[in-house]
């Protein structure tokens, strides 16, 4: 078991609840109507800010922004198996920005991948769900992240071996915006781009805070669209809250033969709360139990 370095000021049960392999057959089952898929998304984002709360941990703006792409992924793009985690020809996820991990852990309990009682132990010590994304004894998780800049090199891996196996996994890999000032990233992009990779997918949260401001005021990524296309990356933008698009997109990879794919989603940042939404603020800060509240209520009827 995982002991979080971070959490040593918390101080609840860090009993778990026995790891059960998949859940309950309504969590297993595919979300077929967009109605469906938007309630998945109020769930995670209600899991976020509550888990936040109750760990006082940070990051719930980031993990706010994601909640409706990983919803589509999860709910109707990924050929995954809640009870076999581990199964071969699955396709991969990997969320190279970490520290968003309250989502991914979220979607992966409403998944059925282990019980939704395990989010009450977000950030606490002993938990298996450590404030950064880790694999161990986490069934759904590929690979443990956070340090900004290796996701996309270890998904460009993962394709890569998927295509001389001849096996039909795909990869896909969320990126922050962020996470795009580092070379490592660009590194992976070039490599991917050679190599032709199309069965990976990159997915942009392109949510424009970073931890100590704006992307353009700390690192402009602009024209950044086309610098995915000159590395060889076939392109498509879109509104990483428009269920419908996000759906279309994922489903039309490979965009280009022989290219691997990369989605650019515009998000918000805190979205879904009104007051966290596009706030630096909210990079760091968990809500108190009366923004907590507050926030639940926005998120419940906006459903």
């Amino acid at each position: 078991m995982n002991i979080n370095p971070d959490a040593g000021m918390h101080s609840a049960d860090t009993r778990l609840p026995e790891l059960r392999q998949g859940g309950p057959e309504d969590m297993q089952k595919p979300l077929t109507s967009q109605d469906d898929v938007q309630a998945l998304a109020a769930r995670v984002r209600r899991h976020v800010v509550r888990m936040a709360h109750r760990s006082g941990g940070s990051h719930v703006g980031t993990s706010l922004s994601t909640a409706d792409v990983l919803s589509v992924i999860y709910a109707k793009i990924l050929r995954v198996d809640p009870a076999r985690p581990e199964w071969p020809e699955r396709d991969r996820f990997i969320l190279s920005k970490g520290h968003g991990c309250a989502a991914l852990y979220a979607i992966l309990a409403e998944r059925g991948f282990f019980p939704t009682e395990w989010l009450d132990t977000y950030y606490q010590n002993g938990s298996y769900l450590v404030g950064h994304v880790t694999h161990t004894g986490v069934p759904g998780v590929e690979v443990s992240t956070g340090s900004l800049g290796h996701g996309l090199s270890i998904a460009c891996g993962m394709a890569f071996a998927a295509r001389r196996a001849k096996s039909g996994s795909r990869v896909f890999a969320m990126l922050s915006d962020g996470e795009c000032d580092e070379g490592s990233t660009w590194e992976a992009v070039l490599l991917a781009g050679h190599h032709g990779l199309d069965n990976l997918v990159a997915i942009v949260d392109y949510n424009k805070i970073q931890s100590l401001g704006r992307v353009e005021e700390v690192l402009d990524l602009e024209p950044f669209g086309a610098k995915w296309s000159a590395f060889n990356w076939a392109l498509r933008e879109i509104d990483g809250h428009d269920f419908d698009q996000i759906e279309r997109a994922l489903l039309s990879v490979p965009f280009t033969p022989g290219k691997p794919s990369c989605i650019l989603a515009h998000t918000v940042k805190g979205k879904g709360v009104s007051f966290m939404e596009d706030k630096l603020l909210w990079h760091y800060r968990a809500p108190d139990e009366e923004e907590l509240g507050v926030a639940v209520s926005e998120i419940e009827g906006a459903r």
